[in-house]
């Protein structure tokens, strides 16, 4: 297979030269770099590269700005470089919304503290998001010419989808709680799937998408100007309330608590061992040791496995479960490991999901 092609576009020297080392691996080739939007807009038709990394704030032509162009123009992967403050958190959501898969946060990219996981993090990251689906749909691989002679093998016919055939629907009681996990591609997702939910939801919904805590309160905001449902990032100890979306804040783990008629918000520094803070695992696992109430529990695009092992127990208390299909996941990680476990009753694409709620909770 040949090496991933990335393009490093930032206006610093230092950071185009520290990501190019970071990027050291027999399966990725930097094959150049650019100092501003206008040079990458120059450069990405000549190199074709498979993923972009982008930064933010650059002259002539900033990070925003490029991608528009990228994604209209010549679409490929884009994984942003961005600052961890108040703005670089809205400027990254932005660059989300406009097509851009991920981020890595671009002080963390110099402590050297942690240098060995932050590299192992990106380029975990290009190889992941570098062979998005989305992407290699719009980029069909060009079809090598026929030998002299030989008439072109037929193409072989496209595998179905893994999943077709081998789950069924949701059935059953109306659930009392519904809990959403997510990564890689989530910030998208939400922000595809929760408008069209109405704000006569009668169930409280818990999220954890995996994002650090500068990132949260403003995707928070966010989420809550485009959907008819309240949706705010969770405080400790708040009553959930029917109606009302709940985003864990970074660096935290979300927990529920149910008491009596009702249910009630933790947040905690702990499992500390966790790879994610906040986890989908940790989240489900704690609704489903506390909660006696029919739960809806779904987990959507994203990498790794988390919330496979915590939907397993909630699939063993009953719980309703949904996973996103494969062609509509930026990465299909970990809705594959849930699906994998058997602990899930439907499988569907993003589109579909609203509607699935809709009917579900008969709104």
């Amino acid at each position: 297979m040949d090496p991933i092609r990335v393009l490093i576009v930032d206006d610093s020297p230092f950071m185009r030269k520290a990501l190019e080392r970071m990027l050291q691996a027999p399966d990725i080739a930097v094959v150049g770099s650019a100092r501003d939007g206008l040079d990458a807009l120059e450069k990405i038709p000549q190199l074709n590269p498979d993923i972009v990394t982008l930064d933010v704030e650059m002259p002539r032509l900033d990070g925003l700005g490029c991608l528009k162009r990228i994604m209209a123009e010549m679409p490929r992967a884009v994984l942003m470089v961005s600052s961890l403050t108040q703005e670089g958190a809205a400027a990254t959501l932005d660059a989300l919304a406009l097509g851009a898969l991920d981020f890595i946060p671009k002080e963390s990219s110099l402590a050297s503290s942690s240098i060995l996981q932050i590299q192992q993090d990106l380029q975990e990251k290009v190889r992941k998001l570098a062979r998005s689906p989305r992407f290699q749909k719009a980029r069909p691989p060009v079809p090598a010419p026929p030998r002299p002679g030989l008439a072109p093998a037929p193409a072989a016919p496209a595998a179905p989808p893994a999943h077709l055939g081998r789950v069924g629907g949701i059935t059953g009681p109306m659930a009392e709680l519904l809990t959403i996990g997510c990564s890689t591609g989530g910030p998208k997702a939400l922000q595809d799937l929760l408008p069209g939910i109405p704000r006569t939801l009668p169930v409280p919904c818990l999220i954890v998408q995996h994002m650090p805590g500068t990132f949260t309160r403003a995707f928070a905001e966010r989420l809550n100007g485009l959907c008819q449902v309240e949706v705010k990032e969770a405080e400790h100890g708040e009553t959930a309330r029917p109606g009302v979306v709940y985003i864990a804040p970074g660096g935290h783990h979300m927990l529920y608590r149910q008491r009596g008629l009702g249910g009630t918000i933790e947040l905690s520094a702990e499992p500390a061992s966790s790879l994610h803070r906040p986890s989908v695992d940790v989240l489900f696992q704690s609704i489903a040791d506390t909660c006696t109430r029919q739960v809806f529990a779904m987990i959507l695009t994203g990498m790794g496995s988390d919330g496979a092992r915590g939907m397993v127990s909630l699939k063993a208390k009953g719980a309703h479960t949904l996973a996103e299909a494969e062609e509509s996941c930026v990465v299909y990680g970990m809705p594959r490991a849930a699906f994998e476990k058997g602990c899930v009753d439907q499988v569907a694409p993003l589109q579909d999901m609203a509607g699935i709620l809709r009917r579900h909770f008969q709104i």
